[in-house]
Parts: structure tokens; sequence; C-alpha cells
């Protein structure tokens, strides 16, 4: 087990104790994202040549992996600001330093361009409004998509796609407005934030699709959506796999109504558990077999061919669904039981069920990854 991942191991049971305040709160409590920070969680993706960590990806997601299972928002939260982090890689150095190098430091974004910005100067004047905008209130810094405007429209880029660049912001600039009011992931404060007429330095600004990252590690060869899709199923893992734990637990109690067996003793239910056990970690094993090759190939040549961004792309996506349906099968074998506030399957199934609806790992991803299979043309740019 390597440092960061026995580090997310260790935080489990103070996490897990603290599932249901994390619930109620809608936001991960400022102590437990600091001690998340501090143990260098949210500078996984980071370079080491600004204070960060720069992990392997697969320690990235294991390390993800086993905060989720101690609580999917927590997870959830790590994996944003792990997955925004890396943004770093694409500034200068000592631009990047300040803002992302601080052991304690938080820093969490939207990369949909929902904001707008003017250049000025050696500035951007973006105003914005961005849905999603998970961890934010633990944040010291916040950064949002933004279109670049011309003359009063979007910029074209010469292959016809939106001129878009991530634009960094202090947290004490930005407004966040508090409509988290959902079913699950609750305590990931995905709410909204707002700028406005707000003035950003051009050098706070990266494009992660366009420019060439400024950092030479093999981790920065690594397809950003590629890391993103793999973290949001990392989440979705964790989860699931806590959701076997909670169904084990529960199993050894529970009768059913009519029966004179404990769930535990019936042979459906073994069957049940053993085939989706087998499930997730087949889903599981796939995904990181793709990164491992991926991994492999990035640091012998120093980038990612389509084949194995294709494969991390479908990996996430199966691994995802695959978790999303394990976790919910667990909540149907808990029968009643599970139906209440207080289950935690119930609540794994919920934050199951929003964690499958983000866009990197949507149904819809392997329409994209199906047309490069069959050797069609294909925008590679999401892959």
């Amino acid at each position: 087990m390597t440092d960061i991942v026995a580090a997310a191991v260790a935080l489990q049971p103070e996490i897990r104790a603290r599932a249901a305040e994390i619930e109620k709160a809608r936001r991960l409590p400022a102590d437990v994202a600091q001690a998340l920070a501090r143990a260098g969680l949210f500078r996984m993706a980071t370079p080491k040549e600004i204070g960060g960590l720069e992990a392997p990806p697969a320690d990235i997601f294991r390390a993800i992996e086993a905060v989720a299972e101690a609580d999917a928002s927590a997870g959830w939260c790590v994996m944003i600001g792990a997955t925004s982090g890396m943004t770093s890689a694409w500034l200068p150095a000592d631009v990047a330093r300040p803002i992302f190098g601080p052991p304690d430091v938080i820093t969490c974004g939207v990369f949909a361009p929902m904001g707008r910005a003017v250049e000025e100067g050696g500035d951007y004047v973006v105003n914005g409004r961005w849905q999603w905008a998970s961890g934010s209130a633990n944040c010291q810094w916040l950064m949002g998509g933004c279109a670049i405007l011309a003359d009063g429209a979007p910029r074209k880029l010469p292959n016809g796609a939106l001129d878009s660049r991530m634009i960094i912001f202090p947290r004490e600039k930005v407004e966040l407005i508090d409509s988290w009011n959902v079913a699950g992931l609750c305590g990931t404060g995905s709410g909204e934030m707002q700028v406005k007429n707000l003035r950003a330095p051009k050098a706070h600004s990266a494009s992660i699709v366009v420019d060439r990252p400024q950092a030479q590690g093999p981790l920065y060869a690594f397809p950003v959506f590629g890391l993103l899709a793999l973290g949001v199923a990392s989440v979705l893992i964790g989860n699931a796999r806590a959701a076997i734990d909670e169904l084990v637990d529960l199993a050894s109690g529970k009768r059913p109504q009519g029966s004179t067996r404990v769930l535990a003793e019936r042979a459906t239910a073994q069957a049940t558990l053993a085939e989706n056990v087998a499930r997730l970690r087949g889903a599981r094993a796939y995904m990181h077999e793709a990164v491992d090759e991926a991994w492999d190939k990035a640091r012998a040549t120093g980038a990612v061919e389509l084949d194995q961004r294709a494969a991390l792309r479908l990996a996430a996506t199966h691994a995802a669904r695959t978790a999303v349906a394990v976790t919910r099968e667990m909540a149907e074998l808990g029968g009643g039981s599970s139906v209440f506030l207080a289950s935690p399957l119930q609540r794994r199934l919920r934050d199951a069920f929003v964690g499958a609806q983000h866009m990197m790992v949507a149904p819809q991803t392997n329409e994209l990854t199906g047309r490069y299979l069959m050797g069609l043309p294909t925008d590679a740019s999401f892959l």
C-alpha cells in the first residue's frame, strides 16, 4: 500500500463516524476537509515541483476509492479537488506554486464553460454562474470554465470548437449560492458559484484541451478527461464496496418476514452476494488494467495513444455503471430495511444514483468510445 492510499485508509474511521453529520450539513465539515488536505489527498495530481505529490494514477484512484468507502460525499470532494489540482500543471511553476502548492490548500472548479470572459490588457474580466461547484465551501481558490468573447460573441478555434479556458480566482471574490438540496451526495456542497465583473490575470488561466502542460511528468501525458472519469468511477466503486459490507452486516441479523432463517442463511441471498462481488471486482480489475497500460505507455513514451485513451473511458463508464448496479442489488437484497433514511444502504443507493449522473460516466460516453472502436472518424478531444 502506498503512502497516499495508506493516508486515505487511516482517515476512514473518522469519516465513517461522521457520515450522518456530513449528509445533514450538506457539505464537508471544515475540519474534515482540512484533515484530508493535510494528508495530501487534494494534491495527489499536483506537480512535485510546486509542492504536490504527482502520484501515479492507480494510487490516486485507490485513495479516492478508500475515502468514498467511508463516505461517498467525502470521496467525491477528494476526487474533485484532486482533479482540479491537475490544472496547475498547465500553468508556469511560479504562477501555480502560490495557488496550488501550500500543504493545506484546497482548490476546486467546474470545467463546463458557463462563464464569459473578455480580454482587457493582461486580464480577463469574468462573469458567470456555474452549477455543480462541489467542495467549494472549503476552497481557498476556485476555477470556472469560460468562453472567451471577441466582439461580443464567443470566439472559435481554427477547428470550429469553442475557445474556452479555466480561469482561477480567489474564494473571497466568489459568491457561493446554497442551491444543493438533492437526493444523494448531499455532503458534497455542490451548489452554485457566481462572479460578476471579476478581474483575473490571464496568467491565472489555462486550456487543458488546447494548451500543452508545462509540467513534464508522465502524469500530465495522462488524458485529463480520462482521469476525471476514472475518479468518478472510483467514488462509485468505493461506495459499492461499502454497500456490500453494509448488506453483509445487515444479513447476519435480518430475518425476512415469513422466514425462519436470517437473510445470511438463504441460498438466494448468498448467490446474489457472490455474483455481485464478482461483478464489482471484475469491473474494478478491468479499470485498473486499462490504467496500468496507459500509465506504462505514458512513462515509456511521454504520450498515451488513442487506443489507451478509448480503453480508459470505456473502463471508467463500465466500472461506474457496474458499481451503481451492484449498489442497487445490495439495497434490494436488504428488503424493507433499506427504505428507511437511517439505513446506510439507503444512503449508498442515493449516492450511487446521483454520482452516476456525471457526464463523464453517462451511458452516452460509450457512443464516443464505440465510434472509435468502429474505426470511424472520431473527435478525440474528450477521450
